[in-house]
């Protein structure tokens, strides 16, 4: 069932949404060469202790997961493209980093993710993480009231087919509430004028997850969780929480 939200309830979780991009930024200000994926994710959950906000990751357990995700943020390092379990391992220059956090405040959920280089990028990152950020724009402007889940797929779908980039056809954003995962699916890719409407007070996150090699294929490795290109090639992930209002689209997870 699909939930509208109030203009009180968007508020709150705008504040949740705030707690979210504080601890992306406090993630990616961590991340140096030598930084292992832990450190990154106790980044994460200091800012989340200071807000007094729970995490709607850590203890997660979707019907295809083997075991409950045990962190706060999904680390998706080169080849990952999303869930990527924060461990051991250290950064290195040149890596491609997705970070994927979410902050439960007061009743309420944000979600959202960066991608960013670590040390030295690589220009086909650059590109591809260029490529990803004007998909999820674009799908950010196509949510508004009137229209339909089928638009923003459009729209990010369309930018995913000029840039020759892949997607995961099984996943894309959601709805997004009291919990984090609710109705309706957002797809990456779809028809314009279809799926459900757009209407006042839907909240969605949006997130396009694009592969440099441009298959849509993906592998899962054997932790349950990570999902990786088959190809080898890079993968970008960045996401925004957003609510459809009369006023045009408002991003809960900005700063």
């Amino acid at each position: 069932m699909v939930e509208f939200k109030t203009d009180a309830a968007v508020d709150a979780m705008r504040e949740a949404g705030r707690v979210v991009a504080r601890a992306l930024a406090a993630v990616r200000a961590a991340a140096d060469v030598g930084v292992s994926l832990r450190e990154l994710d106790e980044a994460a959950r200091a800012v989340l202790t200071e807000a007094g906000a729970g995490s709607p990751f850590l203890g997660y357990r979707p019907s295809f997961a083997p075991v409950p995700f045990p962190a706060v943020i999904c680390t998706s390092v080169n080849d990952a493209v999303s869930h990527g379990i924060p461990t051991g391992y250290r950064l290195r220059d040149g890596d491609l980093v997705s970070v994927d956090c979410g902050a439960e405040l007061d009743g309420w959920t944000g979600d959202a993710a960066v991608t960013f280089p670590v040390g030295t990028p690589r220009p086909g990152d650059l590109d591809l993480i260029d490529a990803t950020q004007r998909a999820l724009d674009a799908g950010i402007a196509a949510a508004r009231v009137g229209g339909r889940v089928g638009d923003i797929a459009h729209a990010v779908g369309t930018v995913a087919r000029e840039a020759r980039c892949g997607m995961p056809a099984d996943f894309g954003g959601h709805g997004i509430g009291r919990r984090m995962h609710e109705d309706p699916h957002v797809p990456n890719r779809g028809r314009p004028g279809r799926g459900f409407p757009l209407r006042h007070g839907l909240v969605l996150a949006i997130e396009p997850m694009f592969m440099a090699g441009g298959r849509d294929t993906y592998r899962t490795d054997p932790d349950g969780w990570t999902l990786r290109t088959t190809d080898g090639s890079r993968a970008a992930h960045i996401e925004h929480t957003v609510a459809i209002t009369d006023q045009g689209p408002r991003v809960l997870t900005l700063p």
